[in-house]
């Protein structure tokens, strides 16, 4: 159970509610976030990946109540098939926003766009994760993603980006 920012003390909390699993069967991953740190999200996928693939573990994911931005991110991690959402579950997808007076910013704006640029790769990297199995294409999830695209559990479902609502 992750509840809370996506952060380093999310982190640390997932890999010691996973050392404590049992060594077999599956194991449900139920998280509710407004979002954080989408490197965090992607260093918790690896996790969820390497299990899945190194130890042939079942993983699943349970979206609740909110899965923003970061927690999107770390949704891509699963197989649609193995990705579900309750019922009052609302996902988002979220740009990276700057902010403040221009002119006192220069520095830190010409910083922010290298790491934009970088950041736009791993980002569409996870649009196409995320997406994959499902009917949503990689422009829809592009173009859509700068609105900060609120997705209800039930369109979710219909679009094919999550197994089932429970």
């Amino acid at each position: 159970r992750l509840s809370g920012p996506v952060d380093q003390d999310m982190y640390a909390s997932f890999r010691q509610q996973l050392d404590a699993c049992s060594a077999s069967g599956p194991i449900i991953i139920a998280i509710t976030t407004l979002g954080g740190d989408p490197e965090v999200a992607r260093t918790m996928g690896d996790d969820v990946r390497l299990l899945r693939e190194q130890k042939g573990r079942e993983m699943i994911f349970l979206g609740k109540v909110a899965v923003y931005s970061a927690g999107a991110t770390f949704m891509s991690s699963f197989p649609v098939d193995c990705r579900f959402l309750t019922e009052t579950t609302w996902q988002m997808h979220k740009r990276l926003l700057v902010e403040g007076p221009l002119r006192s910013c220069v520095a830190a704006l010409k910083a922010t766009l290298h790491e934009i640029e970088h950041s736009i790769s791993i980002e569409e990297e996870g649009f196409r994760a995320i997406i994959k199995g499902s009917k949503v294409n990689f422009k829809t999830i592009r173009d859509r993603a700068p609105e900060n695209w609120y997705i209800d559990c039930n369109e979710a479902l219909e679009l094919g980006l999550v197994h089932a609502v429970i």
